[in-house]
């Protein structure tokens, strides 16, 4: 069985750092092999691929824009009314990804209206996110790139988050049927159950501890050695992206990650 391929998400990792080409840099420095990044619109591209090419790293994941944060606006693809601007939003990812060679991009579904009751408002929204993800998939398939779809916790992370189960996903995958468009995961609970269920269509895994999204060593309720060792045996060949929040220095607090390298014999372990 082949060792897991991990990714350092820029977006929670090295916040002591300013900018994203510095950590970048220092995601190269500690051993990562890839990174990844929920918006990098604040840097140009050519800016993020030197740092990337010099650091010998790849990126491997982007979202889609979030729309107007003051608004609070957390992605665009199932709201109703913001069409035109999700499909604008798409198209600068398309451009990011390709200046950076990243092949994959997490289409936002974004949240339930504010005073919208989500039970009144499911089958809208998710007409509209069948109609986003339909125009997305014939996009993205002209530069042979993935779509994801996250389905995200309402219980601990965002609340009014339209995608909340990734069986809601699963189903919505099903319905706009493009290869190209896969499931981004885990949450959920009960996840060796849903890792055995859903991890053929499965094209990216992020990991953090509940309920404090630490890492994976930190205190909680998830035993990862166990989810890693059940990837493995499960054949999963995607990238693990590490979207968590440090509890203190990110370089000290990657000793999880150097005990797996260790482990499964990376040339890093030992650094």
């Amino acid at each position: 069985m082949a060792p897991l391929r991990f990714s350092a998400n820029l977006s929670w990792l090295f916040p002591e750092l300013s900018g994203l080409p510095a950590r970048v840099r220092a995601a190269g420095s500690s051993g990562f092999e890839a990174v990844e990044v929920a918006w990098p619109y604040a840097e140009t591209p050519e800016a993020l691929a030197r740092a990337a090419r010099e650091a010998g790293l790849r990126l491997v994941l982007i979202n889609t824009p979030p729309g107007d944060q003051e608004k609070g606006e957390m992605g665009l693809g199932a709201v109703p009314g913001r069409q035109a601007a999700f499909r604008e939003g798409l198209e600068q990812a398309v451009r990011y990804a390709k200046a950076l060679g990243c092949p994959r991009i997490h289409l936002m579904a974004g949240r339930v209206p504010q005073g919208a009751d989500r039970i009144a408002v499911k089958a809208e929204m998710e007409a509209v996110f069948l109609e986003n993800l339909r125009h997305a998939a014939g996009v993205l398939a002209q530069e042979d790139l993935v779509g994801l779809l996250e389905p995200i916790n309402t219980r601990i992370t965002d609340p009014q988050y339209f995608l909340d189960t990734p069986q809601q996903a699963a189903a919505i995958l099903q319905k706009v049927g493009r290869p190209n468009l896969q499931l981004q995961m885990i949450m959920d609970g009960n996840l060796t159950g849903n890792i055995r269920e859903f991890l053929p269509i499965v094209g990216h895994v992020q990991v953090a501890q509940v309920p404090g999204r630490g890492e994976p060593s930190s205190p909680g309720e998830l035993n990862f050695p166990y989810l890693f060792q059940l990837l493995e045996d499960e054949g999963y060949k995607g990238f693990v992206g590490c979207e968590y929040q440090p509890r203190g220095d990110t370089v000290e607090g990657l000793s999880w990650l150097r005990s797996y390298w260790d482990r499964r014999g990376h040339p890093e372990a030992g650094q």
